[in-house]
């Protein structure tokens, strides 16, 4: 027999990975602002601009998923977040850790995909297929920005031109992005 209490749904496997990711999605915004305190410190522009952005998508991100549990009518605790790195040996130990994060990201993501579909819950299996079709554009811009910052060996003004022709364009909204609970900034 279903249930319509919405407790007894917060105790699923998928919704239970859900919250978790609330906490992953703020913490790798966190991450990102301090990346981007780093390039702007270190005058930057650029990549601090790319950085502060993507802080900002990931943050975007907790909210989509903040958004999906309280139409499912499901109660939702906002977490703090895990520790952040401030320090960096180098301009390209940043992008090295910002990439492991996406990969990492990427086999949460997958991993919430795999909870929906194991559990039936075809919301949740079609929620998170917008999470998975971002996640491999997340990991293939860092990944292309340590190829470029490996290429460019220590130039950082040619970084900062990359990334500026490439990177820090403006970006239409995505039609197909879940919405953000306060909507997206």
């Amino acid at each position: 027999m279903a249930t319509t209490d919405p407790h007894a749904l917060a105790s699923s496997p998928f919704l239970e990975l859900l919250h978790d990711q609330i906490r992953n999605e703020f913490t790798a915004s966190q991450q990102y602002i301090a990346i981007a305190v780093y390039y702007d410190d270190a005058d930057l522009p650029q990549l601090a601009k790319r950085f502060y952005a993507q802080a900002v998508e990931e943050r975007t991100h907790a909210m989509m998923i903040i958004r999906y549990l309280i139409d499912k009518n499901v109660t939702v605790t906002i977490p703090g977040v895990d520790p952040v790195i401030n320090e960096f040996a180098d301009a390209r130990a940043p992008i090295a850790l910002a990439l492991e994060q996406e990969k990492r990201v990427t086999d949460q993501i997958t991993a919430l995909a795999r909870a929906a579909r194991s559990s039936g819950d075809y919301y949740g299996e079609q929620f998170m297929q917008w999470f998975l079709k971002e996640q491999v554009e997340e990991v293939a811009t860092m990944d292309t920005l340590l190829t470029v910052v490996d290429r460019a060996n220590h130039d950082l003004f040619d970084l900062e031109n990359f990334v500026e022709r490439e990177l820090n364009r403006p970006v239409g909204q995505d039609p197909t992005a879940p919405r953000a609970a306060g909507e997206a900034l």
